[in-house]
Parts: C-alpha cells; structure tokens; sequence
C-alpha cells in the first residue's frame, strides 16, 4: 500500500485547507463554471511540480497552447517546464507539421482521442497531470454510458502510474446539477464558484467536497486572483489555534480609564466601544493603541470609514505619536475597502497579522463599516464571531468600535447582539450641562472581572483623553437630560484652569 504523502498543490492557502495538500498518485475533479479560476489553480499546481524538478503534463482539448500561453504571462510565469499535449492540433492527432490546418476535438474519434492521450503519458511519464477539460470528452462520447466508462479506463489507466491527476470540467453540460458518477470517481472533489453582487467586483469562493482518507476544512472559503497568484483564503476554526489564557491586564496608561475596568482589560478579551459619531470611541481606542506600542507591542489598526492620514494627524493633535509606532513596525494601519475585500479575505489578513507578526492589539474601526458595505454578504456575524474567538484564544485584546445611529437618546446599538459580540462594553454619551455638550462613559459589563458601575466624564484635548470622577452629583446622564442634585460641580474643566 503506498504511503499517504501530500502533493502540494502550490497554492498555501488551499494547502492549509486540505491539511498540506492532495494525497499524491490520485485522481481529482476540479470543477466550475468559466472564468471562477479552474485554469490558474491548475497552472498553480503544475508550476508547484516543476519547482521541485518533477515531469508534469497539461492535456488540453479546450484551449490552445497560446491561449494557455496568455494566461501564464499575465501572472508573469514561465511554463515551459510544463509538458503540453494540445489535443487541437494535428501533430497531436496524426502526426503532421505544425504548419497544418487545425482539427478541433469533436471531429476525431473517442478511442482514437484516448489511445492519443495514453501515448503520451507513457512517454512523458509525469508525475503531475491535469486534464483539460471534461466537456470535450463528453462531446465526443454524446452517450452519457460511453464517457463515464472511459473517464473509469482513465482512471485505472493512471492507477499504476502513481501521478496525480486534475481533472477539470467547466459544468458546461445540458444537465444543470453536477454529475454524481464523476465525483463518485474521483478522490476527492474541489469546487470553485464565480458570482456577483449587486455591487462591486464578482466574488469567487471554492469548497472541499470530499477527499478520501483525508483531513480538510469544510464549508466555502473565499478566493481572489491577483496578478502572479490566486489567493485562497481559508475559512477560520477558532478551536483549532487554542492557547494557554493569560490573567495579565492590559493598561492604557491612564489612571481613571483603568479603575472603570477594576485595573485594566484583561488580555485575550474584545472590548465594544459604542456611542453617537465624535464621543471619542476612536481617540480611546488609540489611547490602548499608543500604550501597547510604548511597551513594544505589535498593534493592528484595520480602518473601515476615516482616512488614515485624517487619523494620524488628529493623533498627532492629542499628542501621540503613531507615525513614530507605523515606522518602528510595531504599528501597522490598514485602510480597508469592503465593496473590495470579502469577509473572508479581512479574516484571513487578521489571521496572519497575528501568526506572522505576532500582533497583540487589533481595533477595527468601525463594525457599521464593515457590516454595511457589505449588505449582500450572508453570516457576517457569525464570521465576526468566529474571528474574535479565535483572537481571544490566540491572546489578542480587539477593540470594536461601533457608532450609534443618531446622536442623543438612544441605547440602541443597531442589528449587533452586544452580549453576543463582546466580552466588554463600554457606552459613551452626550449630555448637557452648564450650557455645554459634554461626553460620559460607562461599563456595561466586563466579563474579564470586576468593573465600576460608575459613569465618568470624559473630555479630549491637545494632550489627549481625560476621565473624570464619577458623576455623583447627576441623574440621568444616559438620558441625555441630566438633572443636577448635588453642592459641587464634578465637572472637568479646561487643564489650566
């Protein structure tokens, strides 16, 4: 029995899905509709082999060597290390000078097609195969009985051999559902999808379906193609990346902020700063930001609505120095364009921000951005569950910032479950005292530990954030409408006065 070793498939993020790779000497079906990246991810796997000095043979019935030629040269690859069998031409079909005329593959005869293509296998003898495409077979062979029997002869033809082979059928049949003898077949059975949105660029997405004898993971994980790759983005298991819980606390480096969340946040947690627009939830969030990267921590920043270099110049005003973070490394801000990027591709960036930078803070700014760019997009949350899970088990502190609709008066937080999303809340509001627009924050609820139930003012200047004493002297601070009942004003003042 031959041992079960991986055959890269040249693509990591696919290799992640299938746990390394394909079980090698097997057949798959690689399957889709035009233009959902069937060729790119085969030319990707072919080129893998090359690589690693191993004979790999493209059989083409559907495009021609140039065409494949055009595909590689827009990803900048050479693939004259890959065999060629261009079933179109006559030099393939009868022997003849290049300068002949072309026979297309339905004008030759089925047997004589498949005694073509074992030739050349046994003459290339490779290692890799790809087998391009189903749909001319299924034309030659017009009864469904006759090509299933041969796609079976090829199948046990390759069985010695030890090659692994990429079948590639476009679904481009009269049948509408896919062809469960074919998937039968195979060892296993990799789909890519191709659609589009309402609004903004087509989403492509791939799935697993089987693969015998083998770990993989399930369900659809976004793709994208990119000039030189096609990147696969897996779908997150928080449960697989679990580690050790830490009890440490993280600071932010001011005294009255701390003491509302009994001495800090506790690492590993997400923390939900909501309120109406201009509360400060951004400015506090960058509060823990400019503490964490003093201490010589990495800190992401994924900006959803405000501009980065709005941003950094209204940090530089309230006296931190991010720029001087962005440029010894340990910040790094992301300005993210969601009618662009999937949800699965954000995930993905976050994922590897921790696992290769070793990221300790993540915020993103805002969840309303996020989440309303991308109206036609199904499970949102629950993909926003799954990746703050597995930054609370990895030991990254998250910051979401959510802004409230409308400015006074009102607790709702919009479609988000607060007790689903976070472990900590923190509200902020606006209230009226003095003739002034003040703002106020209170704790919610931290499940890290204990809390104050107290709500504090809070007010941004040219040295940054400052939190109050506790409002004793009011009632009603979260209505909007205070009522004053105490002798003294607790209320902050200008700091020179």
């Amino acid at each position: 029995m031959r041992p079960s070793v991986r055959c890269s498939t040249g693509n990591s993020g696919l290799d992640t899905i299938l746990d390394g790779g394909l079980p090698s000497g097997h057949l798959y079906l690689l399957e889709g509709q035009p233009g959902s990246g069937k060729t790119t991810l085969a030319l990707q796997f072919l080129l893998d082999g090359v690589r690693k000095g191993e004979r790999c043979l493209y059989i083409t019935m559907s495009e021609t060597a140039e065409e494949l030629a055009e595909v590689a040269a827009s990803h900048h690859w050479d693939i004259k290390g890959i065999d060629l069998f261009e079933l179109s031409s006559v030099e393939s079909l009868l022997g003849g000078e290049r300068n002949q005329s072309v026979l297309h593959s339905w004008e030759v005869e089925l047997g004589e097609t498949i005694s073509l293509i074992r030739q050349e296998i046994e003459r290339v003898d490779p290692a890799r195969v790809v087998f391009d495409s189903l749909s001319e077979l299924r034309l030659l062979a017009q009864d469904p009985l006759r090509y299933r029997r041969q796609v079976l002869a090829l199948k046990q033809f390759f069985v010695p051999r030890n090659a692994t082979v990429v079948l590639i059928d476009d679904l481009s049949s009269e049948r509408s559902d896919r062809d469960t003898h074919l998937h039968s077949l195979s060892h296993g059975v990799i789909s890519v999808e191709r659609f589009t949105l309402e609004y903004g660029p087509a989403r492509r997405r791939l799935q697993v379906q089987k693969l015998r004898g083998a770990t993989f993971i399930g369900g659809y994980h976004d793709l994208n193609i990119r000039t030189g790759c096609i990147e696969v983005y897996p779908r997150l298991v928080a449960s697989t990346h679990q580690t050790s819980l830490s009890d440490e606390l993280l600071p932010s480096a001011i005294d009255q902020l701390d003491a509302l969340v009994g001495g800090g946040l506790l690492r590993g947690t997400s923390t939900l700063l909501t309120g109406p627009a201009g509360t400060g939830k951004t400015t506090l969030a960058l509060q823990y930001v400019d503490a964490a990267c003093r201490r010589g921590e990495q800190c992401c920043l994924y900006e959803f609505d405000e501009r980065i270099g709005t941003l950094l110049r209204r940090a530089q005003s309230m006296g931190m120095q991010l720029v001087e973070h962005i440029e010894s490394g340990l910040l790094e801000i992301t300005q993210v364009d969601p009618a662009e990027m999937s949800p699965g591709e954000f995930a993905w960036g976050v994922f590897k921000a921790v696992q290769d930078k070793a990221c300790k803070l993540v915020v993103i700014d805002s969840l309303n951005g996020y989440l309303t760019a991308m109206p036609e997009e199904k499970h949102l949350l629950l993909q926003m569950h799954e990746l703050l899970a597995y930054l609370n088990q990895s030991g990254v502190t998250t910051f979401l910032i959510n802004p409230l609709l409308g400015l006074v008066n009102t607790l709702d937080v919009g479609q988000l479950n607060v007790s689903y999303i976070a472990d900590t809340v923190v509200l902020f509001r606006y209230f009226e005292a003095e003739g002034r627009i003040r703002k106020a924050l209170s704790v919610i609820k931290n499940r890290g530990g204990k809390h104050e139930e107290t709500i504090r003012e809070v007010r941004i200047d040219s040295r940054g954030l400052r939190v109050g004493e506790p409002l004793t002297n009011f009632r009603g601070v979260l209505t909007g409408t205070p009522e004053f009942v105490g002798n003294a004003t607790p209320l902050l003042e200008g700091r020179n006065a």
